[in-house]
């Protein structure tokens, strides 16, 4: 008797989800810093790899010919936002394709008991690796308080409300191109409208190319200036905190360990020890409150990128009054500034992870109404 149609699609898409899935769990743990959750990391993918096999196993039984592994690649894009998002947003999005998988994917029946089997089996691991990946990303479980050392560190870094993060300068560059796409093409608009497209509207376009670069570059050079000195003003405060609290850092410390992996004496033992040598508390303090233990900021460089990222998206719109004026240059202003926006729009979801077409029209659309109402107003207001 033939294996229904449905099972055999399930098999098939069970089977390119988890090689899929077992890759990306590997980028994550070549991007991973800390040796234990890198470690956590590779043995899901592993386990994705023997969910993969058992896939096969049933396949062959029902005399599905299986396809060449080979032929499953992880896409570009999703190679790319491996790369550059957060390693949270990389973990939420492995929970939630994980939580999907269990929830439908490996659920409904198929109409072959063989291989309702199979995916039942499946579901239950797959939902563990769905808990290990909410664990990884430290969100407690409804209902569950946390563990005690969690209780205790928690209390004394609310004391310490003066730990601060930071962004890359990539993801600068791409919301520093937005914001000048969007500034000069609705400047563009407004003045086509009110001229008719005339040459006023490259002097005013390269006008405002000019001024949002040189305000996005200097913003930037100063808010990563300040990140700095931030970061050095943050060392500076832990370094007094353990001259002037040496008994709680040295706590603080212990549950650091604690949560680690140690027990109570063990980590205890590890912060005496340290204590005797104040620099290297505050080193091991520094890494563990707030990533290391100095800026790793660099204000020019995101000025830099910043205010180019800026000019490269405030240029665009102003391209095609370099080479004619009237409709013909409002109309091709307004089509290479949409598909600009679509780009722009799309980049962002290197670093949030969602859909890209989506994020892509949603900027199209703001792009679209922001040229539409400011073209109206140039119309209301004609020179």
């Amino acid at each position: 008797m033939a294996a229904p149609h449905e099972a055999i699609d399930r098999l098939l898409e069970a089977w390119r989800g988890e090689i899929e899935a077992g890759a990306v769990y590997e980028l994550i743990a070549e991007r991973e810093r800390d040796p234990q959750r890198a470690e956590i990391l590779r043995r899901m993918a592993a386990a994705e790899g023997g969910h993969r096999e058992r896939l096969e196993r049933r396949m062959r039984e029902l005399g599905v010919e299986v396809p060449d592994p080979d032929s499953v690649k992880v896409g570009w894009w999703t190679r790319l936002q491996v790369r550059f998002a957060s390693l949270d947003r990389l973990l939420a999005a492995r929970e939630a394709a994980e939580q999907d998988e269990v929830g439908d994917l490996y659920r409904r029946p198929t109409g072959d008991e063989g291989t309702d089997r199979v995916l039942a089996q499946i579901r239950t691991e797959e939902r563990s690796h769905s808990r290990t990946v909410e664990e990884m990303r430290r969100v407690p479980q409804d209902g569950e308080p946390p563990s005690p050392a969690q209780s205790r560190l928690d209390r004394i870094l609310g004391r310490e409300k003066w730990h601060r993060g930071g962004a890359g300068w990539l993801a600068g560059a791409i919301y520093g191109a937005n914001d000048g796409l969007a500034a000069v093409f609705g400047i563009v608009s407004g003045v086509s409208g009110a001229t008719g497209g005339s040459s006023f509207v490259l002097t005013a376009g390269l006008a405002g190319a000019i001024a949002s670069a040189l305000s996005m570059a200097t913003g930037a050079f100063l808010a990563e200036k300040s990140s700095g000195e931030v970061a050095a003003a943050n060392i500076e405060r832990e370094r007094r905190e353990i001259a002037e609290h040496p008994e709680e850092e040295k706590e603080e410390l212990s549950l650091f360990y604690q949560l680690k992996g140690l027990s109570e004496r063990e980590a205890d033992e590890l912060a005496e020890r340290l204590s005797h040598n104040p620099d290297a508390m505050l080193s091991v303090l520094a890494v563990e409150e707030f990533g290391g233990a100095g800026s790793s900021s660099n204000p020019v460089q995101a000025g830099l990128a910043g205010g180019l990222s800026t000019a490269a998206g405030a240029f665009v719109p102003v391209i095609p009054f370099f080479f004619t004026t009237g409709t013909v240059a409002i109309l091709a202003a307004a089509a290479i500034s949409l598909v600009a926006h679509f780009a722009v729009g799309a980049a962002k979801t290197l670093f949030t992870l969602t859909s890209w077409w989506k994020s892509g029209l949603e900027m199209t659309a703001a792009g679209a109404i922001v040229g539409g109402l400011t073209y109206a107003v140039g119309l209301a207001f004609p020179t």
